[in-house]
């Protein structure tokens, strides 16, 4: 991959970056998403246009990510 644009909530407070940080999730999210300016990603344009803040296991897709939920559970 070329040079990468990050997303603007790619930092600490970004649940996508904590679950690739803790191997929860593939790195083909983060490079597809967040490394590409957040194009595409449906939590960032949620939030962007409604202000909805996203469960921190929904994926950029959308999608709900069932290892990262239980991860979240089992903390709790």
């Amino acid at each position: 991959m070329g040079r990468k644009d990050f997303c603007r909530w790619y930092n600490e407070t970004s649940a996508v970056k904590r679950a690739y940080d803790l191997g929860l999730i593939g790195k083909k999210w983060v490079e597809k998403y967040c490394w590409n300016g957040g194009k595409g990603c449906v939590r960032k344009k949620r939030f962007d246009e409604e202000g909805y803040v996203s469960p921190d296991y929904v994926l950029p897709d959308g999608t709900i990510s069932e290892r990262v939920k239980k991860h979240l559970e089992q903390k709790s």
